[in-house]
């Protein structure tokens, strides 16, 4: 079956850098659109990015762009999602999702990781 698993989710201090990865396993994603969603605390699960593993064209919120960077790795099967000039409002459980529906601002996944927790601390 379809497995996305992430990790490299920790504690950070603003400003700082992580790297998230999100192996991918179960089916062939080259149609798929894989993408980066997080949800803080007593808010709604929000998108963060995506890539097309096809071609690897990215699309980035307004919230993130020029801070965050999709890339994928072929051979591993594995996309990551680079955080710069993090900020305490960054503080969520970020989720892995695949999908092969992507719309102008967001994407419709198909299937989801268990997500990572980013903590930033001010």
């Amino acid at each position: 079956q379809v497995q996305l698993v992430e990790s490299g989710g920790g504690l950070v201090q603003a400003g700082g850098s992580l790297r998230l990865s999100c192996a991918a396993s179960g089916r062939a994603f080259s149609r798929y659109y894989m993408g980066w969603f997080r949800q803080a605390p007593g808010k709604e699960r929000e998108f963060v990015g995506r890539i097309r593993w096809s071609g690897g064209s990215t699309y980035y919120a307004d919230s993130v762009k020029g801070r965050f960077t999709i890339s994928r790795d072929d051979a591993k099967n594995t996309v990551y999602l680079q955080m710069n000039s993090l900020k305490p409002e960054d503080t969520a459980v970020y989720y892995c999702a695949a999908g092969i529906l992507a719309q102008g601002t967001g994407m419709s996944p198909d299937y989801w990781g268990q997500g990572t927790q980013v903590t930033v601390s001010s």
